[in-house]
Formats: structure tokens, C-alpha cells, sequence
């Protein structure tokens, strides 16, 4: 089996299938086909299927003019019919690995797409979950699922490996097809296979380990290790706000230590995809060992209530003007996640927001890059266009986002306050109604 996998994926006779539309899939998925294999892409949603058929492309991170392309070839196709798995060679699994309301891990999607593939898995089939999720879900859960679900046998019958994701929406240098990769399968063979199918397509590097829990683990250590030291230097801002001191500028004072430290910067909390849900797997399921990971979990409370304190200094910045919280108008300028793209996930600007409304604040947002977003089943409308009158009429702005794209020496010049906590605003000469975190 592993001698005549590796000779499709040589000849490019292999045919992908891609589970999953989203930030991950839609890109996996464009690369693969990119690449000379021909691909099938599976969603639940019908509206994400519809728009790849038509090469309507909804994913920052991929080329439009690439995606009408292949579809328009026939190399790129989707589906919401998982019968069509028996087509496929090889197949990647990017659903979400969202927390449920109690904080625990939710991996109902990994195991409803791995169900729906057991019913329609063949022989000589690649298996991966690209998905995050905690060590052991690969062989405890996915493996189990798809031996008993299909009736052939894991490493006999087809392979099944680990691959995590990494997907930086917006990064401008790292993309799906030149981010190193990490592989470990269910055996040597499954990894030389898999390792070999990601070669394939991709520029990166791909850097084999020797189990799927090596590399489950592997992506949960990239995203706890920027939590925590995220936690650390959110920390070090309340204090140093306590203190008079300005974090910004020791953080600027110690990047210049040429070995030994790397830059994290404080912010209104964490948001995404990754790093603000991963820690909690890690910490749920070490809980099965009876260990406790004290130190992440320490980094997890003091980001999770960076949103709170954000409202807390903004209440202290109102009090300045004889002005209380309750009934203040308040404009946030950013709901993304992160700079210069239109993705909410997990935003900390939204919990900021919450926060305001908790204490009756009168609140609105505004982003260049998001003109609505919903959450808890209701949809928010943003401002259309920041102007002098419309900045004028709010008794605080509040920075949540370090768009590039906003006129941040307008908001300077007509703003009654400004609470900053991204420190965009650090090139800006007129600060004497600017505040940082």
C-alpha cells in the first residue's frame, strides 16, 4: 500500500478531499489543486459549497482569480455530499475545535465528519486531522470511529495521521504553501506517506514526528506558549500602570537584548482561532492524569479578564471629565481579532463591548474591515465612516484593533479621550488626550 501511494502522489493520481471550508480547509484546498491533484471539497453549509462552485472566493488568505481558476478547470469542486468520499484518496479534516459555554473542549465536528467519512471510506485511503485538539484524540477517537465505522483496519487498510494547522490570517509572508508543516501517523509508513503528500504541494519544510500525539501536543505547545507569555506581559501592564511606568516602553527596551527574549505585547485580551481555545484542551485533558497546569491556567484568568480591566481604566479615564460609565457614549475602533483583517473569532474586542453594555454604557464600534459582526444570535451593526462630527460626539474612543487603515490622528484632533490599548497611536505628537494601556 505504501509503495503505490507514494507512486500517485509522484504521478499526481491522487484526489484530495478537504472536510471543512473555512480558514484552513479553503486554503488547504486551493493548494492541493494548485498543485495538480484534483479536489473535492465537503461542508455542511450549503452557502460555503454554492460560493466555491461558483469561484466566489470568502477566505482572505486565498487569491480570487486562483479559486474561479481551478473551479473553472474542473481540478476544484465542493460538495455537501459525503458520499463522494469514496472518490478520494486522501483526506483532510478542518472542522472547528470550538470550547463549549462551560470552557470544555467541543469536538462534535471532529466527530461528525469523521463518522460521515467511515461510511464511505475505502481501501488505500489517507486519513488527516488537521483540526486542533487535544493529545490522543487521532488514535483514541478518530482511528476508533473510522476502524468501526468503515470495517477496515488502520494501518492495514489505509492510513491516518495528525497534521496541525497553521493558518495566520493576514500574515503577509506565511501562507498555507510556504508555512512549515509538522506530520505524525499512525505508524512509519503512514507518516512517510503523508509526509510525502504535503510535499507535494507545499514550499515549507515538513517535519516528521513519531506519533499523532507528538504533533497534537507539538500545536497545542505553539499557541500556550504565546498565551502565556501574552498572560505575562498583560500582567506586567496592570502593574506598571500601577506603577507609572509605561509598558510599552520597557517591552521596547528589553527588544533590545539581541539573544534571550522575544516581544509579546499586552492588549485587550486574546482572540482567534488557536490561541485563546487551545490552553484549555491542554488543560482539560491533563486532567485526565490528575496534573494541573497551574501556570497556563494562571495565563488563561489574566487574559480572560484583560477585557474587564480595559473598562475598568476606562471608567477612571471618564471620572477625569466628571463622567461615569453608566450612560457614557463610547466608540471601539477595531472588532477584529488582529490587524488589517475581518475576522472576529474570539475577538476580545467583542467581550470589551460586552463589558461596556454590562455597565450601561451607550456603545458603538466601529471597523474598517467589519461592518457588522453577530454575536449571541444578534447582529451589530458598526458605524459607516469615522468623521470629525461623529468622533466629536463620543465622551471616549477606545482602540481595540491596530488597523493601518484608520485616520488615527483624526480620531487624535476630535476626540474628547482616547484610551488606546494596542499603542497605534505611539507616532502621534499630540497626546495630551491619549492614554495607553
Amino acid at each position: 500500500m505504501k509503495e503505490k501511494l507514494l507512486q500517485k502522489i509522484k504521478n499526481k493520481e491522487i484526489e484530495v478531499g478537504v472536510v471543512g471550508l473555512g480558514y484552513v480547509g479553503l486554503p488547504l484546498a486551493v493548494e492541493k489543486a494548485k498543485a495538480g491533484f484534483k479536489t473535492i471539497g465537503f461542508d455542511v453549509q450549503s452557502e460555503k459549497v454554492d460560493l466555491v462552485n461558483q469561484g466566489h472566493n470568502y477566505i482572505g488568505d486565498v487569491v480570487d482569480s486562483d479559486l474561479k481558476r481551478l473551479v473553472g478547470a474542473g481540478m476544484l469542486t465542493a460538495t455537501t455530499n459525503f458520499s463522494f468520499v469514496k472518490e478520494v484518496d486522501f483526506i483532510a479534516i478542518c472542522v472547528p475545535t470550538p470550547l463549549d459555554k462551560h470552557q470544555q473542549p467541543d469536538i462534535s465536528y471532529v466527530k461528525s465528519s469523521t463518522e460521515e467519512i467511515a461510511k464511505h471510506l475505502t481501501k488505500e485511503t489517507i486519513v488527516v486531522l488537521e483540526s486542533t485538539t487535544y493529545p490522543g484524540t487521532t488514535e483514541e477517537l478518530v482511528k476508533t470511529l473510522l476502524e468501526e465505522g468503515s470495517g477496515l483496519k488502520c494501518g492495514e487498510d489505509f492510513y491516518l495521521g495528525f497534521s496541525p494547522e497553521r493558518v495566520d490570517p493576514g500574515n503577509l509572508i506565511y501562507k498555507t504553501k510556504n508555512t512549515p508543516k509538522v506530520v505524525g501517523g499512525v505508524g512509519k509508513d503512514a507518516t512517510e506517506v503523508i509526509a510525502a503528500m504535503y510535499r507535494s504541494v507545499l514550499e515549507g519544510d515538513v517535519f516528521e514526528v513519531s506519533s499523532p500525539a507528538i504533533a497534537e501536543m507539538e500545536k497545542i505547545l505553539e499557541n500556550t506558549y504565546r498565551n502565556i507569555n501574552i498572560g505575562l506581559v498583560n500582567e506586567l501592564a496592570i502593574l506598571c500602570n500601577r506603577m507609572g511606568i509605561s509598558i510599552w516602553e520597557v517591552i521596547e527596551a528589553a527588544k533590545s537584548k539581541p539573544y534571550g527574549f522575544q516581544a509579546f505585547y499586552p492588549g485587550p485580551g486574546l482572540g482567534g482561532h488557536c490561541i485563546p481555545l487551545d490552553p484549555y484542551y491542554l488543560s482539560w485533558k491533563a486532567r485526565e492524569y490528575g496534573f494541573h497546569t497551574s501556570m497556563i491556567e494562571s495565563s488563561m484568568m489574566i487574559n480572560d479578564r484583560m477585557p474587564e480591566y480595559c473598562v475598568e481604566r476606562a471608567g477612571k479615564i471618564l471620572n477625569r471629565f466628571k463622567k461615569a460609565l453608566n450612560g457614557a457614549r463610547v466608540l471601539v475602533v477595531g472588532v477584529a481579532y488582529k490587524q488589517d483583517i475581518d475576522d472576529y473569532r474570539e475577538s476580545p474586542a467583542l467581550a470589551v463591548i460586552d463589558e461596556f453594555a454590562k455597565v450601561q454604557s451607550e456603545v458603538d464600534f466601529y471597523d474598517p474591515w467589519i461592518p457588522r459582526y453577530k454575536r449571541h444570535g444578534v447582529v451589530h451593526k458598526g458605524i459607516p465612516e469615522l468623521t470629525d462630527k461623529v468622533i466629536e460626539a463620543y465622551d471616549l474612543v477606545v482602540i481595540t484593533a491596530a488597523h493601518t487603515n484608520v485616520d488615527y490622528e483624526l480620531i487624535q484632533r476630535y476626540a474628547k479621550a482616547v484610551f488606546d490599548t494596542k499603542n497605534v497611536m505611539k507616532n502621534i505628537a499630540g497626546r495630551e488626550n491619549i492614554e495607553t494601556l
